[in-house]
Parts: structure tokens; sequence; C-alpha cells
């Protein structure tokens, strides 16, 4: 029973459509929220914008406009993920948010959520605010009640009662404080209190009435049908719940219209009426039908929106894989070895094991380059990184660094790892057939420094670099190794 109603701070144009609706001018309604949600919330405060933003999912949800209600409130909720802390208009946007929880049929959540809008609406101060959740809360408190066994009802309506007599203390907006009678009528005839329940229900239609407010008409004239059933006067109570449907159908409220219809229809077969009952059944099933289509319709957007969130992070994990990987060999580029290198000697370290890293120069290549072109320059580096890739592990990190510049670097399970490792990549090139790929052009070899020492990728490197330049000095077609890098001597 919680009633679509905001308070006082709410932007007046959402107050407007609101106004028209409970009203049952759902056209003029219509074209004014066409350019309410055509601006946006004002920057700032972010649960005020959450709070519009909510407040409007539940406009466009009353006027059945289903997909942009799930996206306003999909936006807003956004925003709901942290500490709300004391702030008022997060309250607000909880309380706006349980509502249509409620709409979809997620009962527990709306009722959690209703909770949590009170607890923060207390801790504010704001008055008129938690008047409102408390409205809601009771409220919907008053339907669990309804559908409650019989042992369990009274206490539920005894709490939605305490509810709802705590706001009416503090809410000081007209259409507000309709809300809270009506809804607190309710909770007293289903506590037995019938006579007062009468009372408060008759005041509340009467004010309603003279506030043109067919919201409250409704639950109002329910509240005396049920009443005028108990008393064992059916024709009353009839005449009372067709009209209570028929605000409900005026305002656009399922699930009041769903409610209100039930109870018609049970009234007009206790008299026999089945003409009246089949009316009231077909009312029913038109409001459950809607129902049933607002949440197929909720569950194909959230599919579509899921769909589309999946092909957006395969499109980003592409994106970032594509920036850490070489287009050329495959391998990760210059990027990807600074990136995920951390990992590597991180786990090497922990595992009480030393790094190597093996630094791979291809001999001669601008000769390759001049005398078989470009294109077999770039089939040759392919050829090697392949061999590169076939004579290390698949948890060895390979990469190139950069034109015709190799990396691997290694976990280091023994003493030897990286000079065995080098020492296999350099006879496996030197014995590749190139044949298929530079015809008779000379063919390539490989000089390899290798390093071992401390878990950091800049102090092997260039350890390895100068293994490296030994190499070419030396011949080409080699491997060298730096001796192990003194870190204190290099930190000092």
């Amino acid at each position: 029973m919680d009633r679509p109603e905001p308070p006082a701070t709410a932007a007046p144009p959402d107050h407007e459509v609101r106004t028209l609706l409970n009203a049952g001018r759902l056209p003029e309604a219509n074209r004014l929220f066409d350019r309410v949600v055509s601006t946006r919330p004002e920057a700032g405060d972010r649960w005020e914008r959450s709070a519009v933003l909510i407040d409007r999912a539940k406009l466009a949800w009353r006027l059945g406009r289903i997909p942009l209600a799930l996206e306003l409130a999909a936006e807003g909720w956004s925003d709901l993920d942290s500490d709300a802390g004391d702030n008022p208009a997060a309250a607000r946007a909880m309380h706006a948010l349980a509502y249509l929880l409620e709409g979809i049929g997620n009962r527990r959540a709306a009722i959690d959520m209703l909770r949590l809008s009170v607890d923060v609406a207390r801790r504010s101060g704001d008055r008129e605010i938690l008047g409102h959740c408390l409205q809601g809360l009771g409220g919907t408190l008053n339907f669990r009640a309804i559908a409650a066994p019989a042992e369990v009802a009274p206490a539920v309506f005894t709490e939605a009662a305490e509810c709802l007599r705590e706001g009416l203390e503090l809410a000081e907006d007209r259409l507000m404080r309709l809300a809270l009678m009506g809804a607190y009528s309710r909770s007293l005839a289903g506590m037995g209190e019938s006579e007062r329940a009468e009372e408060v229900a008759t005041d509340t239609l009467a004010q309603a009435r003279a506030a043109g407010d067919h919201w409250a008409m409704a639950v109002a004239n329910w509240v005396l049908a049920g009443v005028a059933r108990d008393r064992d006067d059916p024709a009353t109570a009839r005449t009372l719940a067709s009209r209570a449907v028929a605000s409900a159908e005026m305002i656009n409220d399922t699930s009041l219209l769903l409610r209100f219809s039930l109870d018609l229809a049970d009234l007009c077969a206790r008299m026999n009426d089945s003409v009246g009952e089949a009316a009231a059944l077909r009312r029913s099933v038109a409001a459950g039908r809607t129902v049933l289509e607002t949440l197929q319709e909720g569950l194909g957007q959230a599919l579509e929106q899921r769909r589309v969130a999946v092909a957006a992070q395969r499109l980003a994990v592409a994106a970032q894989e594509a920036a850490t990987r070489d287009p050329l060999t495959g391998l990760a580029n210059r990027l990807g070895l600074e990136r995920a290198a951390p990992v590597l000697l991180e786990s090497t370290a922990a595992k009480g094991r030393v790094p190597w890293l093996v630094l791979v120069d291809v001999d001669w290549f601008k000769g390759v380059n001049d005398d078989a072109g470009h294109a077999a320059g770039d089939a040759a580096l392919r050829e090697i990184a392949t061999l590169l890739r076939r004579e290390c592990r698949a948890d060895d990190l390979v990469a190139r660094w950069a034109g015709d510049e190799f990396v691997v670097l290694l976990g280091g399970d023994a003493p030897d790892t990286g000079p065995t490792v080098a020492e296999r990549i350099r006879a496996a090139v030197d014995a590749h057939d190139w044949t298929l790929v530079l015809g008779s052009v000379r063919r390539p070899t490989v000089s390899i420094g290798v390093a071992a020492g401390p878990a950091k990728l800049d102090l092997l490197f260039g350890a390895a670099d100068i293994a490296l330049y030994r190499a070419k000095r030396q011949g080409r077609n080699r491997v060298e190794v730096e001796p192990s890098i003194d870190v204190a001597s290099v930190e000092g």
C-alpha cells in the first residue's frame, strides 16, 4: 500500500506529474512527464540526483512506460551501493526504489529497502521524509499482513499501525497525511478496531474528495468496504468496493487494482452476483496480466542489458589484450611485459627462487631485411617467436621488447635454469630450416644475455643487457651469463 507521493522537497514538475496521476488525468500526466524527463537532474549531491532519477522511474512505471522506468531506476540505483549515512535524499531514493521492487515482485528486497529508508530518514532528522518513509513501510506491511496466516497477521498489522501513527505525527503535507490516514485505517481494521477504522477511513474519504485525490479515495473506500463486509452488510460493501476499484483504475495503479478487484469478486460471489463477480475477475485477470507483462518486459530488458554489458566487457578485455600484445608475433609487447613481470617476480620470490631474465637479439637482422625484404624479415621474426614459445614453459613470460629484441622471464626452478633455456633457444634458431622463409639469404642467428638476481625487472634487464653486449662483441650466436647481481651494491 505504498503511495507514490513524494515529500515537499521533490522538484515541482515531478510533483505535478504525480498529482495529475492521482487525479486520474493520465494523458496530461504523460505529456508533462515527457518534458520532465527531457531534462537531466542537476549535478551536485549524488543522493539527490539518485532520488530524482528513481522518483521519475516510479512515475514512468505508473504511466506504463516500463523500459524507461527500469532504465531510470538502474541509473539511480548505481549510487545506492555506498553508505547512505544520514542523507535525507538517500532515504527518499531508497523509498522510491522499494516501490519499484515491490512492483516487480521482489518483496523481500522491497521490505528490507523500506526499513533501511526509515533508518536513514530517522538519522537525517528530516521529519517530512521520515513520515514519507514510514507511510511506505506501514502501507507495505498492511499488504503483508493481508497475505499472512491468520495467527501472524495481527502482529504485522500492529507493526504497520505503529509506523503509520508515527508518520501522522510528523507529516505536514496534506496529500501525505491522506496517504497515512488511509493506510492507518486499514491497519486498524486488521487489528479488529472496526469503529476506529471506519472513523479514520470516513475522514480520509471526505478530505480526499475535497482534494481530488483518487488514490486516497480508493484506499478509503476499500477499507470501508471491508468494515461493511465484517458487519454482514454485503450490499454496502459491494458498492464501496466497486468505488475503490473504479478509483484504482482511474489512477492506473495495478497493485491496488489487483487487490481491490479480487475483494470485489469475493463480495459478489457471496451475494450470488455472478455478473458482478465475472466483471471483477476480468479486472483482476487484466491487472495480473499487466503485472506479468511488466515482469516479462523487465526480464527482457535485463537480459538485453546483460548481453550488452557482456559484449562491452569482451570488447574491453580485447582492447586491453591488444594493448599488451605485439600484433606481429603474438607475444606480449613491452607494456605487457612491464604489467605481467611484477606478478611473476613476486611469485618467484615467494617460493624462495631466483628469477632469470634472458635477453635475445637477432644477429645481422638489418641484413636480412635489406637482402630479403621487410615482409621476409617480419616472417623471420614470427618464426623466432614460435621457437621461443616452444623452448619455454607455459608459465614463462615471453615478450618482444622492440624491433628484433626479445625477452624471456623465467621463474628459476634450478641454479642453471636461465643458461639452459638460453642455450636451447640459441640452438633452436641456429638449427632451424629457414629456406621457406628466407630462401638463399643468410640465415639468422641470435645472441643472448642472461642474468639472475633480485625480483626487480630493471636490475635484471640491465645485467642481461651487459651480457648480451658481451655476446655480440665475442662473435655473436652465443650465450653469455652475467654474474649474480649484488642488490646491496646496486642500491647503495
